[in-house]
């Protein structure tokens, strides 16, 4: 079976960031919906740490598809995050998840 995604989300914890490139690979519309998804949960929206790449989802997928990609920096301190920032995340998140859902 194949897919055509249209972008890709991937989460991880720590430091309510949205990361929307890959090297120097920046897909159409990555910059605005990455702007978007920062509007709609309060993330701010940055560039990956050089350190940084090379590790994720969605640096593979930017670099193979050439589309949209994001790893979502949930929550912030310890890890594992506390479930009571559950709410938070949640509501922080949900936007995303809803124009991830239909862009």
């Amino acid at each position: 079976m194949s897919h055509d995604f249209r972008l890709v989300i991937a989460y991880h914890t720590q430091g309510q960031e949205i990361y929307w490139n890959f090297q120097n690979i920046n897909p159409p519309d990555g910059y605005r919906i990455g702007q978007e998804f920062a509007r709609v949960s309060g993330y701010s929206l940055e560039d990956v740490p050089y350190n940084s790449s090379f590790a994720g989802f969605k640096d593979w997928f930017i670099q193979n598809y050439r589309k949209p990609g994001y790893t979502i920096e949930a929550g912030i301190g310890e890890n594992p995050l506390p479930l009571s920032q559950f709410d938070e995340i949640y509501q922080d998140n949900l936007g995303i998840l809803v124009l991830g859902a239909i862009l």
